[in-house]
């Protein structure tokens, strides 16, 4: 879409923008004749060209993204710039201001509640363990010790969150860094498989969750922080969260079945975070107009998602990461020289 032939419906005028960012101008964009709408960008309110069919993919893909071991965000940037046209113009994480990023939002939030509503018993016996170790002033149950390990590995990557997220989406966001993140990722995997370090008593597929948790309690606490601090990798591009916190917890002695299940606890409060401090984005000029696409797209992550924790939590019993290390690679390349050729 050229510049001189871009316009945008904007709050009952038409706007005529000077550059193309993403959904509209950035802040030299002007009003049209006759128009008494305010220079300032931060008056807009975009109409966005995002649609039904972009928001159910979309929403579908971070479900399912978020979860297994190839990353949401390198996916959400790779797959509409693949797809080209409408896909790559609209749906652009690197925009400062995008409505896009309003809708990512709906998202996460829906995706956490997808791994809430799965491990919801596991989620009332940490809560029920973190109060009891405030009253008591201990931590000696494995209730107790886990709710700990999830705060430890917490904090690292909400602090760099909070002061890096914007910097890196922005500066990194874009389609050739996020392939080749997505290449990185493929051989962290591959590396991890390699060095993992087995734990004494391999764990017993289909075992309950509460004995999955207990010895996952058992690591210490400086475990936790350490595979908690993985996340922080998670915010470029390409770095799949739960893949890289899985091969922190493969190299902490712990098997496959208790590193997914620590990495599905330890990113729940961090995407619903993360989700719930972006709300305002909803309802503000960023969210106007894409309401429906917004529930449309939760709903599809939601289920997407569920699905996802579904089959992991039972694949990762008797598998490993080697076919998705050979997926982020493979993956990564084809889109690299793809986007590099074409």
């Amino acid at each position: 879409m050229s510049t001189a032939s871009a316009t945008f419906r904007v709050t009952g005028n038409w706007y005529r923008p000077s550059r193309v960012n993403g959904f509209g101008g950035g802040p030299d964009s002007v009003p049209a004749s006759g128009s008494s709408q305010p220079h300032d960008s931060r008056y807009r309110s975009v109409s966005s060209h995002l649609s039904y069919l972009e928001a159910f993919v979309v929403g579908a893909f971070q479900g399912v993204t978020e979860l297994f071991p190839v990353s949401s965000l390198g996916h959400s940037i790779l797959v509409p710039a693949l797809i080209g046209g409408s896909w790559a113009r609209d749906l652009d994480v690197s925009a400062p201001e995008s409505p896009y990023l309003a809708f990512i939002v709906g998202l996460h939030v829906a995706t956490a509640l997808a791994l809430l509503v799965f491990f919801w018993r596991d989620w009332v016996a940490i809560i029920g363990g973190f109060a009891t170790s405030l009253r008591h002033r201990r931590i000696t149950t494995p209730a107790e010790r886990l709710a700990w390990l999830i705060i430890v590995g917490t904090i690292p990557v909400g602090i760099c969150g909070l002061a890096l997220e914007h910097l890196f989406r922005t500066t990194l966001g874009r389609p050739i860094p996020a392939a080749s993140f997505l290449i990185a990722n493929g051989v962290v995997l591959f590396v991890g498989e390699r060095l993992r370090r087995r734990a004494d008593a391999v764990a017993q597929a289909g075992q309950a969750a509460d004995a999955v948790d207990a010895r996952i309690a058992d690591m210490p606490l400086v475990g936790g922080l350490v595979v908690g601090s993985a996340q922080v990798l998670a915010l470029l591009p390409g770095i799949s969260r739960s893949g890289v916190t899985m091969v922190a917890g493969l190299l902490r002695g712990l098997s496959h079945e208790d590193a997914a299940r620590f990495s599905f606890l330890l990113a729940t409060p961090v995407i619903f975070l993360a989700g719930i401090l972006k709300i305002p984005d909803l309802f503000g000029p960023l969210g106007d107009g894409i309401h429906g696409q917004i529930l449309v797209g939760s709903l599809a992550s939601f289920g997407a998602a569920y699905l996802a924790v579904r089959f992991l939590t039972r694949y990762f019993e008797t598998r490993t990461l080697t076919p998705f290390a050979v997926y982020c690679t493979l993956a990564g390349l084809g889109s690299l020289l793809w986007l590099t050729l074409r």
